[in-house]
């Protein structure tokens, strides 16, 4: 059988602490408790540091590795992507969610990372090409709806701040691509080009953003 610690047992010990530290000053000590309790003070804090970004990586890993399988492999650019119809518009990709919730940031490769892009529309598809990153080719019958919305992956704008593409991937999973257009006068002509005939009827994001 075992015993549980007493509840109270850290405080009865700081206590402890800090009665030895006062006798200990008293006596002539205090530089040295002074320099143990900086010490003590300072390895607590690494250590809390180090617990929160260990928590914070063992968590992305689980996602990631729970999110392997549901989003599979990212259709590749075509050789010939065909005419350019809109665009290029110059912005920043902000990352891809599993629709339709607008945080559950997709953390398979990068295609959740964010980057400086170009958007462009070919005959065949739309290319999100990123600095500093892979490029994103979205397939022409993938596309479901392309809307403006509040926010994605986590980061909120203001009303209809973000262009978003919800499309399928070959895996058949559903996700919002969205990106913060420099001019942001070309959305209606986004919206416009895939309205219609590419609607899914899964409408805008059920979790909307909150400013």
């Amino acid at each position: 059988m075992t015993t549980r610690p007493r509840r109270g047992l850290i405080p009865v010990v700081l206590a402890v602490l800090v009665v030895a530290s006062v006798i200990a000053s008293f006596l002539g000590y205090g530089k040295i408790v002074f320099n143990a309790w900086f010490i003590g003070v300072v390895a607590l804090l690494a250590i809390g540091v180090i617990s929160v970004f260990y928590l914070l990586a063992t968590g992305n890993r689980k996602k990631t590795a729970a999110q392997t399988d549901v989003i599979g492999d990212l259709p590749t650019i075509p050789a010939d992507p065909g005419a350019v119809l809109r665009g290029p518009d110059t912005g920043l990709y902000l990352g891809s969610t599993i629709a339709p919730s607008w945080q559950n940031r997709v953390t398979v490769g990068d295609i959740g990372d964010r980057a400086s892009s170009v958007l462009t529309e070919f005959e065949t598809g739309i290319l999100i090409a990123r600095q500093g990153a892979s490029d994103i080719w979205i397939p022409r019958e993938s596309v479901t709806v392309v809307r403006t919305e509040r926010g994605i992956a986590g980061k909120v704008m203001t009303a209809d701040g973000v262009l978003a593409i919800r499309w399928v991937l070959p895996s058949g999973t559903e996700i919002d691509s969205g990106l913060r257009a420099d001019d942001k006068s070309i959305y209606p002509g986004w919206v416009n080009a895939f309205a219609g005939p590419h609607d899914s009827g899964h409408g805008p994001q059920e979790q909307g953003a909150q400013e």
